[in-house]
Order: structure tokens, then C-alpha cells, then sequence
């Protein structure tokens, strides 16, 4: 259990490192394992090297001093006495006497014919890797790797040997007639191969940790850059975020004003409702009593009836328009029911006829986005009546993306939206609805009648 915490927690510890040093702990894993690997080949390509000089300085020795001492081999299977002679006598003088611990000299089958062990003469042996090479033509060389059973005393000497075979040629054809075995003492390559292993290694090693400082000192700078974009980053993310609560704030308090200013603009008029119901309406409807009264003792006076006239029907204006500003009580009822009262107004006010085509499933709606409701149907349907004459007059009414699409279609003349200059209803319409985040969209031409829609969003409601 302990393992599965601590494997649990060092990658934790890692993502908490700055980049440099994971950079750093990754780096120096994937150097040292290729410092390692590189170490290792190059050392062994120089023990390899030189085990193969030394070999090859041997065998030029042996194809110039050896090589004619043993020429009898090619007819015969053994080495004459003269021969042994003449090869002990040899290899105790000159160069290789100092160095030279054992020397075979091996038939192509594998006998020792001659060695200065005497005791292995004429003894055959499994073929080994150097005997094959060295049969086929080849120079083979092995450092301190004594193993076989004609190896024995050369492994209880406890000396570093080189072992090395070189090919025994027939001067006159090339033939290979037997095959040479030196045993060189190994100390002064040893301490060679020490010393080229141990520079390479150096080499080796100050190459990667250069390339290691290098390559951390790129990603370090790096890393500090990218720390401090990320600081600058993180700061105006914060910055953003603190101006999207914000605007956030503002469009909700923005939505709060247009929904109290669209309650006091039904309040205002309401009020001039009232009051001109209760003044000027008032004071034409008592005009218009007393000037009947006036009148029916003078029937013949066509002025007073004219003026009687004129009051009745500036009255019957006031009132109109006092009906247009008030509203019926919409905040406990459902959007269908609203649009059937607007409808219903209008079709009382102006005797026409309206279809309507409503979904049962409308979206709930605040008081405002209600009253302008009530207004869009109101307005659209006044025009209609007014420019259309009431022909087609059509309103549909359907949930559209969890708000509200309201139509209002006449068959009438149309109209260019564009040079439009009786606009101001129209106009007043876009901005109540653009406050509530909806938008109004007309489609008319002439000949083509008239389709206006509106959209509002889903419920706005505080």
C-alpha cells in the first residue's frame, strides 16, 4: 500500500515543478541513459581498435619469423625436431619474449602440434571462435576471455592475456596450413584501455552535461516567459471576467429600468386617460347639453347645429382615444388571453374581423413584455384597419426557441418600409420591443400587403 501512495504522490509532486525542472528531471534521465549507451559503444569500439592493432602487429610477426619455420606443415601433420628447435630458440629472443606468456600452433582440424606446453602437444580440441577466423583467413584477437578446456593454465596464471590467432599461410598458393596462437601479457593494454575508456567517458560525459545546461538554460528562459505570459494571461482573464459581472450587472439593471420605464409609461397613460375622460371630455359633453338645449328653441340656426356637431364628434374622439390608452388588468393573465383581449378590442372598435391562429403552449411573459404584447397587436391592427381596411387581417402567435413570434398579416395595398414617413407608431413600437431584447421585423411592398413580426426573447421576468 505504501508503493501505490508514494506512486500516487511523486506525479503530483512532478506537475508541481516549474517546466525547466521537469524539463531538467526528464533531460537528464534520457542523457544519462544515452551517455551511458554512447559510453559504453565508444568504449568498446576503442578496446576493439586497439585489441586489433596489437593483433595485427602480431601476425605481421608471425608471417615474418613464424610462418617459414613452419612451411613442413603443408605435407606433413607434425613439426620435425629442427623445427621445434628452431621455434623455441626464437621465441625465447627478440621482442616477443618479454610479453609473450604461451604459444600454440594449431592443424586446421584443431590439433596442437606444437606449444610450449608441452604437455597439450598433439591433443585435438573442439574448433573455438578464433580457430574458425583465423581458418578462414582472418586476424581474431580476444582480451583476458580464457575459456576451454586448452586454456586452463593460461586461467591459473591469473595475468591478463591477449589472446590472438593469426593464419599460417603456403607462401607459393595461399593456402592456410595451420594456425598460430600467441598469449601476450595483458597489463600494459589493460592499463591502456583503462585510460581510453576512462577519457572517453570524460568526453562523454562533459559533451552531455553540456548539452544538458544548454538545453535547460533555452527551456528555463522559456519556462520564465511562459510563467509570465501566464501571470499576465491569468490577470487579464481575471480583469475580463471582473468586467463580465460587470456588464452582467449593468444589462440586468438596464432590463430592471426598461421594465419599471414601460410600468410608468402604461402609468402616464393611464393618467392622461383619466384625465381626459375627466376634464376636456367632461367640460364637451356639458357644452354639448347645453347648446342641444339652446338649440331646440331655435331650431332654425344651422351654426349651433353645426357646433353641436363638432362637440359630439371631438367627444367621441376623446373617448376613443381614452379606450386606446387604458389597459385592461394583464398581470395575472396568460399571453393567449392577452392577445384575445387586444383582438377583441379592436374588432368592438372597429367592426372587422380577425383571424387567429395561436399556440396552446405560449412561453410566460413579464408585465412589460404582456403590455407590449398587448401594444404590438393593438398598433398593427389599427394600421391594418386604417391603410388595409381590415381586409385579411390575420394574427398568429407560436413559441420560437423558448420566447415568442407574434404576426399580425393584412392583404392590404402595402407599402414601401423603406420611404415610410407615417412611421412614428411603427417607431415607437421597435424601440419598446428592442428594450426587451426582442427585435420587429416588417415585410411589405406595394400590392403585396403587409406581414409585421415580432420576436421576443425567453421570459424576462424580475
Amino acid at each position: 500500500m505504501d508503493s501505490a501512495v508514494n506512486a500516487e504522490i511523486l506525479p503530483s509532486r512532478v506537475k508541481g515543478l516549474s517546466l525547466a525542472r521537469q524539463f531538467a528531471i526528464a533531460a537528464a534521465g534520457v542523457l544519462l541513459f544515452g551517455m551511458g549507451a554512447i559510453g559504453f559503444w565508444v568504449s568498446g569500439r576503442i578496446e576493439d581498435a586497439v585489441t586489433h592493432n596489437a593483433a595485427a602487429a602480431t601476425a605481421l610477426y608471425v608471417d615474418s619469423i613464424i610462418a617459414p619455420l613452419t612451411q613442413e606443415l603443408a605435407t606433413s601433420s607434425t613439426l620435425g625436431e629442427g623445427a621445434r628447435l628452431a621455434l623455441n630458440e626464437t621465441l625465447s629472443q627478440g621482442v616477443l619474449s618479454k610479453t609473450m606468456f604461451a604459444f600454440k600452433i594449431w592443424k586446421p582440424d584443431g590439433t596442437i602440434v606444437f606449444s610450449n606446453e608441452e604437455n597439450i602437444v598433439g591433443k585435438q580440441f573442439a574448433m573455438t571462435e578464433g580457430l574458425e577466423a583465423a581458418k578462414a583467413g582472418k586476424i581474431h584477437a580476444e582480451f583476458d576471455h580464457l575459456v576451454g578446456p586448452e586454456n586452463e593454465t593460461e586461467r591459473q596464471s591469473g595475468i591478463p592475456l591477449l589472446e590472438i590467432y593469426s593464419p599460417i599461410r603456403e607462401p607459393w598458393s595461399g593456402d592456410i596450413i595451420a594456425v598460430a596462437e600467441f598469449y601476450e601479457d595483458g597489463h600494459d593494454l589493460r592499463t591502456e584501455l583503462t585510460r581510453a575508456r576512462v577519457q572517453s567517458w570524460l568526453v562523454v560525459g562533459v559533451v552531455t552535461l553540456a548539452m544538458l545546461a544548454l538545453l535547460f538554460g533555452i527551456v528555463a528562459r522559456g519556462s520564465r516567459l511562459i510563467t509570465s505570459q501566464r501571470a499576465a494571461l491569468n490577470e487579464k482573464v481575471e480583469t475580463l471576467s471582473k468586467l463580465l459581472d460587470q456588464n452582467r450587472a449593468l444589462r440586468r439593471r438596464v432590463d430592471q429600468a426598461t421594465h419599471r420605464t414601460a410600468d410608468l409609461n402604461e402609468r402616464y397613460l393611464r393618467r392622461i386617460s383619466a384625465e381626459l375622460h375627466d376634464g376636456p371630455a367632461q367640460l364637451l359633453a356639458f357644452a354639448s347639453l347645453r347648446l342641444g338645449s339652446i338649440i331646440d328653441g331655435n331650431a332654425s340656426s344651422q351654426d349651433s347645429q353645426r357646433v353641436k356637431g363638432a362637440l359630439d364628434e371631438a367627444m367621441r374622439d376623446i373617448r376613443n382615444i381614452c379606450r386606446g390608452l387604458t389597459l385592461p388588468e394583464l398581470e395575472d393573465l396568460p399571453v393567449g388571453e392577452v392577445l384575445k383581449r387586444a383582438i377583441a378590442a379592436h374588432e368592438s372598435r372597429t367592426a372587422t374581423q380577425v383571424v387567429v391562429e395561436c399556440d396552446p403552449d405560449l412561453p410566460n411573459l413579464s408585465q412589460a413584455e404582456k403590455i407590449c404584447v398587448y401594444r404590438f397587436v393593438q398598433e398593427t391592427l389599427n394600421n391594418a384597419a386604417r391603410h388595409a381596411g381590415g381586409v385579411g387581417q390575420r394574427v398568429n402567435a407560436a413559441a420560437r426557441d423558448g420566447g415568442i413570434e407574434i404576426c399580425v398579416i393584412d392583404k392590404g395595398p402595402g407599402f414601401d418600409p423603406s420611404n415610410a414617413v407615417d412611421g412614428l407608431g411603427l417607431l415607437g413600437l421597435e424601440e419598446r420591443i428592442a428594450g426587451l431584447g426582442g427585435s420587429l421585423d416588417i415585410a411589405s411592398g406595394p400590392g403585396q400587403g403587409t406581414r409585421l413580426t415580432m420576436r421576443l426573447p425567453g421570459t424576462m421576468m424580475p
